[in-house]
């Protein structure tokens, strides 16, 4: 079999292009993961996102590290312990050809909040600003009851659209006849599955990138992703499958870009259901109580896993252990919490004093064609949970299928899912984000808590919390956000962290990329050497 992989390896470089791609205007972009939506405040998700920026500016944009940048705001800055300023760049036109002004913003930030169809709200960003008032058509000020230092780097993961197109939702936008956005392309066409086309705007704002189309191509598996590069079918793709990259920093006619991300891969456990559908007792049999509801329990599935394993067999050493919710270098981190260690017997130990002896069965859902091997993932810790007597049957699907059941919407209307392998890039670089989003007691007035899956909560780290996003000195907020993050993942076990991502892009040689944190795949940065 490996003599097979590699004969059909070695022919499909031999095969690839050598056509200059300087002097081409077209890129095509082979995508492990296509979006769901191309309306920007539909679902807080990666995959959008990065599609959604092609097409929709933001007040402020990011580099390849997460730092902010100048975008329809050309400038910001706080006016008091409430208030921020931003003035707004004047000479915008929508791909439609209206003006952009502060009408556009104050619609967006109410859309991006108060989407009907949300499947991940943006109300994460938007809810700090209690009042948004209008001074003149180019200049805003965000107000807040309490203060709140975050305000720009939040701001800086809503992307804005015409305040001409009310009421218009998802279906609008996808069939590109209210796509209109300020980005550096228009839509095209996009027929899901198959193809999504990208046209140069014109009058863009910014700097006018260099490629007059952008076809992206979804191509879910990895082996034909790389393939598709190798014979010239496409010019770049991301997610390089990991068992494929050391013989790929050897080919001369390939272009590596490699770095580590702030995405962590972790599950979810539901600590709200009391007799939870996809949880049985040891002899099959409903239960009668949650056993995700015990400390004990949760703890216990954090020893049963062995990362080491995880990064070594199934990510071929391409993932980094995580104990936590962002890797080493980024603000807000905890010095107090290693990656857990493997200890299976002492994971059956607390099985036991939490009144579980012989385990018990549940089925652990994930998505087969959203994470670096994520399938592989699901059914490797499906194995070391089995071996300490949680009988777990692993479950993967497409992500369109995991994340419509797998959504959170409050006590009301829960997950579907009782036991998930999922995945969160942090859009502020810090901890706030994941700890709002992932940890925090689900609040629809407060934007907290909208991918929670599990429904955890606990008032004292939400206490905690909300002082450190109140608190403008930074070493002070630094110290609060990673006590936040020693109760709810430390203490609580909240989430079971697993990894962080390493990404990695491939393109033809001549073609350069700049490995970002947040781990998006931007068409107009792909530029020829």
């Amino acid at each position: 079999m490996y003599m097979r992989k590699t004969l059909a390896y070695a022919a499909a470089v031999a095969a690839i292009s050598l056509a200059p791609v300087v002097q081409a205007q077209t890129l095509t972009i082979g995508l492990g993961t296509e979006p769901t939506s191309i309306d920007p405040h539909f679902h807080n998700l990666g995959p959008n996102n990065q599609i959604a920026q092609h097409f929709f500016s933001r007040l402020i944009e990011q580099d390849h590290k997460q730092n902010l940048l100048p975008g329809l705001a050309t400038s910001w800055k706080p006016l008091d312990q409430l208030t921020w300023e931003f003035k707004l760049r004047k000479g915008v036109k929508f791909h439609d050809g209206s003006d952009f002004d502060a009408d556009d913003v104050i619609f967006s930030m109410h859309r991006a909040g108060n989407h009907p169809n949300a499947r991940s709200s943006f109300g994460l960003y938007t809810k700090a600003a209690s009042t948004i008032k209008k001074i003149d058509s180019h200049t805003l000020h965000f107000i807040s009851k309490k203060p709140y230092p975050l305000m720009a780097v939040d701001l800086s993961n809503v992307h804005i659209v015409s305040a001409n197109e009310k009421d218009k939702w998802e279906g609008d936008y996808n069939n590109g006849s209210s796509a209109f956005g300020t980005g550096p392309y228009k839509v095209g066409k996009w027929v899901k599955g198959e193809v999504l086309e990208m046209v140069r705007y014109d009058g863009y704002h910014g700097d006018k990138p260099h490629w007059e189309k952008i076809i992206i191509k979804p191509i879910k598996s990895a082996p034909s992703r790389l393939a598709a590069l190798l014979a010239g079918d496409v010019d770049f793709i991301d997610q390089v499958p990991t068992v494929d990259i050391a013989r790929l920093k050897t080919n001369a006619k390939v272009q590596l870009s490699q770095g580590v991300s702030n995405r962590v891969i972790y599950l979810h456990m539901d600590q709200f259901r009391d007799n939870p559908e996809f949880v049985k007792t040891h002899d099959g049999k409903p239960v009668t109580k949650n056993p995700f509801k015990d400390v004990r329990v949760r703890k216990a599935v954090n020893m049963a896993i062995n990362r080491t394993a995880i990064v070594e067999r199934v990510m071929e050493g391409v993932a980094i252990p995580a104990g936590q919710l962002l890797p080493e270098g980024f603000f807000g981190r905890s010095a107090n919490l290693p990656v857990p260690k493997y200890d299976p017997a002492g994971a059956k130990k607390l099985l036991a004093e939490a009144g579980y002896p012989n385990g018990f069965q549940v089925t652990l859902h994930g998505p087969n064609d959203r994470y670096i091997n994520d399938a592989k993932i699901v059914e490797a810790i499906a194995q070391m949970l089995t071996r300490i007597g949680i009988k777990t049957t692993p479950d993967t699907m497409p992500k369109s299928v995991f994340f419509k059941h797998g959504k959170n919407r409050g006590p009301a209307k829960p997950p579907k899912w009782n036991f998930l392998l999922v995945g969160w890039g942090s859009g502020t670089g810090e901890p706030s984000s994941p700890l709002r989003s992932l940890l925090g007691t689900y609040s629809k007035p407060k934007g907290w808590g909208s991918s929670n899956r599990g429904l955890h909560s606990d008032p004292e780290m939400d206490k905690v919390l909300d002082e450190a996003l109140a608190t403008v000195d930074d070493n002070k907020r630094a110290a609060l956000l990673a006590k936040a993050t020693e109760i709810g993942v430390g203490r609580n076990q909240g989430i079971i962290t697993l990894h962080y991502q390493v990404n990695t892009w491939a393109g033809k040689k001549g073609l350069t990329y700049k490995a970002r944190t947040d781990e998006r795949t931007t068409g107009f940065l792909v530029t020829p050497n």
